[in-house]
């Protein structure tokens, strides 16, 4: 009975120490990292996997290691130029040291929230309006680098800082609908004037360039012209005299041009005094026909040609 009593004690016995071996068992996950207490002190960082603790001596804090999100609520800046805009904000940080973040901060999430509203209140009461609307990234780099430094003690890292929305008032937003207005009206009127003016001086181009061409066809229709005449006065001189007219002939095409020139409506015509030498071989020309009619075939020149005949009318 006794030797029972014994063996049911160390059972008993073994299984309580059992459940406490099991108590000391801790699973760290893979995102985060524990804190290690013995006895009320820091005594080492657990990392991911199975970790087994002393039981009772020991406890475990685990930190989360991934990135955390950190929304700061909507609140009113005063700019550089004196205006009230409500700005909203976006934190992203992640934890590098899960020792000081166990140690150096109570509440990181509301010290951080705090400290990104002071400096969000800072950073764009030093910069205007116009520029705080247009320059985001420099805000955001410029906060993000002083949130860095101030959470680097609590071994936290920022990673980036986005500024969700800048509101001004009603009125200054009005204006600024307005001023935009004006300046893509003022635009459209620039644009406008400018395609008129290139409109015109293109259509004045195509002007000049027209009556450029149409010179240059005149030209050359003339130069042509010209030349084609030049031939043609070379080729009749030419031929001319390869023949080698005598008076006869001359006068017989003299007499052809006054019969053109009689055709026309004037009632009187003018013979040039040079012609007179010519006319005076119209004596020749009479007894040409007349040896014609004789069938005489030599013809006999007037001694004295410079005298007209008598029966030219």
């Amino acid at each position: 009975m006794g030797d029972f009593a014994v063996l049911v004690a160390l059972i008993m016995l073994a299984v309580f120490l059992f459940i406490i071996a099991l108590t000391g068992l801790r699973i760290v996950n893979p995102h985060e990292k524990g804190v290690i207490e013995r006895l009320g002190r820091y005594h080492h960082t657990a990392q991911p996997g199975l970790n087994f603790l002393m039981p009772i001596l020991d406890s475990m804090r685990k930190v989360d290691m991934r990135e955390q999100v950190v929304d700061v609520q909507p609140q009113e800046v005063i700019t550089k130029d004196n205006v009230v805009v409500t700005v909203d904000a976006i934190i992203y940080y992640e934890a590098t040291d899960p020792v000081k973040l166990t140690y150096n901060v109570a509440d990181f999430y509301g010290a951080a929230t705090k400290l990104a509203q002071t400096n969000l209140r800072n950073v764009v009461g030093e910069t205007e309006l116009d520029e705080a609307l247009t320059s985001r990234d420099m805000i955001n780099a410029k906060l993000r680098e002083v949130l860095d430094d101030a959470t680097d003690k609590w071994g936290v890292r920022i990673v980036r800082v986005e500024i969700k929305r800048i509101d001004p008032p009603v009125d200054v937003t009005q204006a600024m609908h307005r001023q935009m207005k004006a300046e893509r009206e003022k635009r459209a009127q620039i644009l406008e004037a400018e395609g008129q003016r290139q409109s015109r001086v293109l259509e004045a181009e195509g002007e000049a360039e027209s009556v450029r061409l149409v010179a240059d066809a005149e030209r050359y229709k003339r130069e042509v012209e010209a030349a084609g005449q030049a031939n043609a006065i070379t080729t009749v001189f030419s031929a001319i005299r390869n023949a080698n007219p005598d008076d006869k002939l001359i006068a017989i095409q003299y007499l052809d041009s006054l019969k053109a020139i009689s055709n026309g409506s004037a009632n009187k015509v003018f013979i040039p005094y040079e012609a007179t030498g010519v006319l005076g071989a119209l004596g020749g020309i009479q007894e040409l026909f007349k040896d014609r009619a004789n069938g005489a075939p030599v013809i006999e020149v007037p001694s004295n040609p410079s005298q007209p005949p008598s029966n030219l009318t």
